[in-house]
């Protein structure tokens, strides 16, 4: 009785420490290729059809998508799966992440002879977010479901850069940079961009621009009502301002589809962004439908990998400050080209900061 009371006691006291020092915050296991655990969702549980339900939730950055990766691997190699909802929340991310992401959920689409997996039809079903390139990883869907209260499309790209130059010249700093190439140090924070390094940025910019554009027209091919880039005829008015006069004047206001701004799931359906305005049950809905399923099916989704302390006590530990990822958080605020939802620039910092 008391051995086995001072083995509880040591293992637990064991626990503690190893928690402290943040070494069971990580996942239980690194092996990426062992398949998650389903949970059943909905649907008849004996059946042995399946729908699986792929969630894509948060920021969309390199390093952060491994999850994302597995269910979408696990629903692919999973011939019993006969469709796919992809139930996305998400204001974007990195261009390079939601690209990894679009092109693997087109392969689950299309199936992969070289893999031995095969096509299953998708719908995207959209949560409170679904923009920029949450907007983007939905386009190889044959048909998205957003709920009333969606904020979806922002079409657009930026890359963003802070600079100090004026506040480094006021305080006597500066950074002395050695250098091969004119535009090597391109986006520095210590001195004003030149015509040259802009024009860089801004080609690259377009670049992943057009892409986004090709996605687009690709996805939703004959559903847009407008060009991406032209006049939405119905947003053409004009609207009241102020001068710097402080003189009340009516400006001109025009939106596109591509001009980065997000629209209401109203607005989507409108103008063919989306296809219906439903929820998560409505897009099961439609993906059986796709499936051609009767009845006899089951709706199953994939357990997120814990870490050894929420398997050993079903509780997650607080991550301690020593595990803010500043690596990610470096990433996050870093010359990089975005698929980003305006003003989501925080929470993807945070997010990256968080991720252990």
């Amino acid at each position: 009785m008391m051995v086995g009371l001072s083995f509880a006691v040591n293992f637990l006291i064991l626990a503690a420490i190893l928690a402290a020092g943040g070494i069971v915050n990580g996942p239980l296991s690194n092996d990426e290729e062992r398949p998650l655990r389903e949970l059943f969702h909905s649907g008849s549980k004996p059946a042995k059809d399946k729908i699986a339900l792929v969630r894509i939730d948060g920021i969309i950055l390199e390093g952060m998508i491994s999850y994302f990766r597995r269910q979408l691997a696990d629903a692919a190699d999973d011939n019993l799966v006969k469709a796919v909802v992809v139930r996305i929340n998400s204001p974007g991310g990195s261009i390079t992440a939601s690209d990894d992401l679009y092109n693997r959920i087109k392969i689950l689409r299309d199936g992969n002879s070289n893999k031995g997996t095969q096509p299953k039809p998708i719908v995207v079903s959209m949560a409170g977010l679904a923009a920029s390139g949450g907007y983007y990883i939905a386009m190889p869907a044959k048909h998205l479901v957003a709920e009333r209260t969606t904020i979806t499309g922002s079409i657009g790209v930026y890359a963003a850069f802070p600079n100090v130059a004026q506040l480094a010249d006021d305080w006597g700093v500066k950074m002395e940079v050695i250098k091969a190439g004119e535009v090597k140090d391109s986006g520095s924070m210590f001195h004003a961009m030149t015509v040259q390094e802009r024009r860089l940025w801004q080609d690259m910019v377009d670049n992943a621009y057009g892409q986004f554009l090709s996605v687009v027209k690709e996805g939703r091919a004959e559903k847009l009502k407008y060009d991406p880039r032209e006049d939405i005829q119905e947003e053409r008015k004009k609207i009241p301002d102020t001068d710097k006069d402080g003189k009340k004047v009516m400006v001109e206001y025009s939106r596109k589809l591509a001009d980065g701004g997000i629209f209401s799931s109203d607005q989507a359906m409108q103008y063919g962004l989306i296809d219906q305005i439903g929820y998560l049950d409505d897009a099961i809905a439609v993906a059986k439908k796709l499936a051609a399923l009767g009845d006899n099916y089951k709706v199953i989704s994939y357990e997120k990998p814990r870490s050894l302390v929420e398997t050993l006590f079903g509780v997650k530990a607080p991550a301690p400050e020593a595990n803010w990822n500043w690596s990610k958080v470096a990433e996050t605020t870093g010359a990089r080209i975005w698929y980003l939802m305006p003003q989501s620039g925080l929470s993807g910092l945070l997010a990256a900061g968080n991720e252990n």
